[in-house]
């Protein structure tokens, strides 16, 4: 029969399983293989409703109540509603202004200790997450799936008023003010508006003419720094932007694009006068000679 007293005397395993990425250890080897997940981006748990990938069953199961509509948990505050009971806990800490995660490298607060986990890596400099086609370096798994969209050309967030892609959330956003009139930063010279600091120095090299990023291979000069590294790889031949079709590969996300649309057979440059449409724009310049004769 079983003895409860004598159960709690026994000791408790000794943590042998320790992670080789970051030296954490485990006591059952079965959370080792589930906290392995972290450092390869493994996720086997697919959503069939979505498509979003899960690392482990139990978030799955979790992420399943969003699309059945079951959010139990009420916000007394502010009505929003929640599937998990964690999810409201850790929204009462934005009305509350609560704070309980403290870096003790800089003193930046956190809501939630999976934040501070992520922040901390900036500055331990640990990236575990590779990049398989250009060998690039990243910390958080989110930050490799964004960039593996410049290899493959996705762009998922469209502007519902102009139909312009884009690869990220706030990229739209920062699109949206142009829409919205939000636009701050105006040039002196030309008197073009911009919704950003940023935007109207990186405009000002146009006028001045300033070219600081030079290619110490051939000496060419470049505006922006952008421009040189896409330059670079006329050096080394790298061209990190395949076609998933035919496995043809370019040095630009942007030509990756142009030659999908031979795949797709989509033609988005359409002409004003006869509406006669093409894929690629120099195309419609040269169809529009045409019309001008």
């Amino acid at each position: 029969m079983f003895n409860s007293e004598e159960h709690k005397s026994l000791p408790r395993s000794d943590k042998t399983n320790k992670c080789e990425e970051c030296g954490k250890e485990f006591t059952r080897s079965y959370s080792l293989k589930i906290h392995k997940r972290i450092h390869s981006g493994e996720k086997p748990f697919k959503c069939d409703i979505c498509g979003r990938m899960f690392a482990q069953k139990g978030y799955l199961n979790q992420h399943l109540r969003m699309h059945n509509g079951l959010k139990a948990y009420k916000c007394e505050l502010c009505g929003k509603k929640f599937a998990q009971k964690g999810y409201l806990k850790t929204h009462y800490m934005i009305h509350y202004g609560e704070k309980p995660y403290k870096c003790e490298i800089c003193g930046r607060m956190f809501t939630q200790y999976q934040h501070l986990k992520m922040h901390l890596k900036i500055h331990c400099g640990q990236k575990s997450f590779k990049c398989e086609a250009c060998g690039r370096l990243f910390r958080q798994n989110t930050e490799l799936k964004v960039h593996l969209r410049t290899h493959s050309g996705e762009k998922p967030f469209k502007c519902k008023i102009c139909g312009t892609k884009f690869t990220q959330t706030s990229n739209l956003k920062r699109h949206l003010r142009i829409h919205n009139g939000e636009t701050q930063y105006k040039c002196e010279e030309c008197g073009k508006e911009f919704i950003s600091l940023i935007n109207l120095q990186s405009h000002l090299k146009i006028h001045s003419g300033e070219k600081p990023f030079k290619c110490t291979l051939c000496g060419k000069v470049f505006s922006h720094a952008h421009q040189l590294k896409i330059h670079l790889r006329i050096h080394s031949g790298e061209k990190p932007y395949k076609c998933q079709e035919c496995g043809k590969e370019f040095t630009q996300s942007q030509n990756l694009k142009q030659h999908s649309r031979s795949h797709t057979g989509e033609k988005p440059y359409k002409c004003d006068l006869c509406e006669k449409s093409f894929g690629y724009s120099q195309n419609l310049k040269k169809h529009l000679i045409v019309h001008s004769r």
